[in-house]
């Protein structure tokens, strides 16, 4: 009976251990499954916020070129504006001589 019994007890621990088998498979499974979504969630953030910066930048840059263009439009227009003014200066006075020329000789 004892043989039975000891039978019986073996048989009963191959059985566990079979079924504790299958659950650390099982265990194991669900572990790589939840790995490999946090490193896919992980990914997804990170391309996320990698275009986030990327945006940004451009922005960024962008904004720099908008405020170089303007610095060198407004340079640009202020270096007219003065050639115009040095130039309407020096002809004034010919203009002037001109204007008082005519009005004196017309009216005569």
């Amino acid at each position: 009976m004892d043989s039975l019994r000891g039978q019986g007890g073996i048989q009963m621990l191959l059985t566990a251990e079979q079924e504790a088998g299958w659950i650390v498979s099982a265990a194991r499974t669900a572990k790589l499954a939840r790995m490999k979504q946090a490193k896919d969630e992980a990914e997804k953030e990170m391309e996320v916020y990698r275009s986030r910066l990327e945006e940004e930048y451009q922005t960024q840059i962008s904004g720099t070129e908008q405020e170089a263009a303007a610095k060198r439009l407004e340079e640009e227009t202020d270096g007219r504006i003065q050639n115009l003014k040095e130039s309407s200066s020096k002809v004034s006075k010919e203009i002037v001589k001109m204007l008082i020329k005519y009005v004196t000789t017309t009216g005569a």
